[in-house]
């Protein structure tokens, strides 16, 4: 009889394969979920102010950079007075009772416009808009009339008395005025020395000279900008006599109270401006307007 084989195992020392890092990702995610979870029930219990500065900060973290910082979050104070009671709701008080107002003088100024015979012409060229900034009056040229003399910062024969009716309207309110001046895409001349930002600029302040003699608050203008061409109303026609115009800016009082942005968006009525009793559409134009063209100016 044959002798059975001897079989020998051998086993070798050591660790099991790495079984990778998956359990630490389930991990992070479930110890996430959870901050998320505790985040959510901890603001469900807080008040309307906590609740609208957290969704503000998410908006718009930088309007906390200079809000102020004695509410209950960072930048959360929703009160211009902090001993007075907070608003129950932002379209409430302040905010509606400060559009109300604006809204009404928007329309004071249209029924003014349309009760002088010798405006009527320019009334047309003249709307008015609640936006996010706040009222928004623009006067804007036509192909057939313009505001100003051509290539020039002297006021053409009516808009004197157009700045000088706006500004006893707004004189009435508290709220701060930016006044803008704009051109087209036509250059103003081949030299440096004066270009359509000067004339942009010294438009505005032409502007501001007149309204502040005639009805303005001192110190409610908060600031006169020439933006030049860069920001056509009617932009595939650079060219356009629309896109020459002066905007007088009646800023929302909030804009200075430090209310978070989400307050100032809702107040302000979400994504787009609302048009409020326009005094009608600037006429339209198929074509660039053409003027005589002064030596060394631009037919602005």
């Amino acid at each position: 009889m044959s002798a059975q084989p001897i079989i020998i195992k051998r086993k070798k020392a050591g660790h099991g394969g790495h079984h990778g890092g998956a359990w630490k990702v389930a991990y992070a995610d479930f110890v996430t979920a959870m901050m998320a979870f505790f985040l959510v029930m901890w603001l469900v219990n807080q008040s309307k102010e906590v609740k609208s500065s957290v969704a503000g900060y998410f908006r718009d973290p930088g309007v906390f950079d200079q809000a102020r910082s004695d509410g209950p979050i960072a930048g959360g104070d929703l009160r211009l007075d902090p001993e007075a009671a907070p608003p129950s709701d932002p379209m409430t008080g302040l905010a509606a009772g400060e559009l109300a107002a604006l809204e009404d003088t928007a329309k004071r100024i249209k029924q003014r416009l349309a009760e002088a015979p010798d405006l009527r012409s320019l009334g047309r060229q003249i709307e008015i808009h609640i936006t996010r900034d706040g009222l928004r009056i623009e006067l804007v040229d036509a192909e057939s009339q313009t505001f100003f003399a051509s290539g020039s910062a002297a006021l053409a024969p009516g808009t004197e008395k157009v700045l000088e009716l706006i500004a006893r309207e707004l004189g009435q309110l508290k709220n701060s005025i930016v006044i803008e001046g704009h051109t087209d895409s036509r250059p103003y001349a081949t030299t440096d020395i004066y270009s359509n930002w000067e004339l942009s600029a010294d438009r505005a302040n032409a502007a501001r000279r007149v309204m502040e003699r005639s009805g303005l608050q001192g110190g409610q203008v908060r600031g006169v900008r020439g933006y030049a061409d860069r920001q056509l109303r009617v932009s595939e026609t650079p060219l356009d006599p629309r896109n020459r115009r002066v905007s007088v800016i009646v800023e929302h009082l909030w804009r200075a109270s430090g209310l978070p942005a989400a307050v100032r968006e809702l107040a302000s009525g979400g994504a787009g401006p609302a048009p409020i009793a326009p005094a009608t559409s600037a006429p339209q134009a198929s074509t660039p307007a053409h003027e005589p063209k002064a030596e060394g100016h631009n037919p602005h």
